[in-house]
């Protein structure tokens, strides 16, 4: 009796791994020009999909009438690598869930194209003149770009920073 039952369990297990394989299983793929096919029918999510990241916002040095604060982006093992190109567009700031109505500019080589993916962070800066007014934020949401055009979706990243007037988004770099 024992037998039979164990062997009745694995044959419903097979099964429904058989079928939950055949139906897609469910897993999250992207259906972008940002996902990589690995063999037919197949695709690994981007890295650069908005979902498949995470951001962080530090404080960084200051420069001769700035402040900075650098935002960077990680990608956990299992997403396929991607390439950014120029800073990040419609660049927003939030306190608290609320925007502070600062809209950012942007400077810097936007054709400098940087691969971005597991073990490979990338960072742009936010640059924020001296005595350019004092909006607190502890949220920045974005679009990423890449060479051939915007990537789908918004990012976000999280971290205290002060913006104000003349705030502008440097090019994606690599490295953290």
């Amino acid at each position: 009796m024992f037998a039979l039952r164990t062997t009745r369990k694995i044959i419903v297990t097979v099964a429904a791994v058989v079928l939950v394989g055949a139906a897609g299983g469910g897993a999250a793929q992207a259906s972008s020009p940002t996902a990589v096919t690995t063999a037919p029918g197949d695709q690994v999510p981007s890295a650069c999909r908005p979902a498949n990241h995470t951001a962080k916002i530090t404080a960084g040095p200051a420069s001769a009438g700035h402040h900075h604060y650098r935002v960077t982006l990680t990608a956990a093992p299992g997403y396929e690598p991607c390439e950014l190109a120029g800073s990040p567009t419609d660049v927003r700031f939030y306190r608290h869930g609320s925007s502070n109505g600062v809209t950012a500019g942007r400077y810097g080589s936007q054709r400098t194209v940087v691969n971005f993916g597991p073990g490979h962070p990338v960072h742009f800066d936010i640059q924020v003149p001296h005595g350019a007014g004092g909006a607190p934020a502890d949220e920045a949401t974005f679009t990423l770009k890449a060479p051939g055009g915007v990537i789908p979706g918004e990012s976000t990243a999280y971290g205290p920073l002060t913006v104000g007037a003349g705030t502008v988004i440097g090019p994606v770099r690599p490295g953290a």
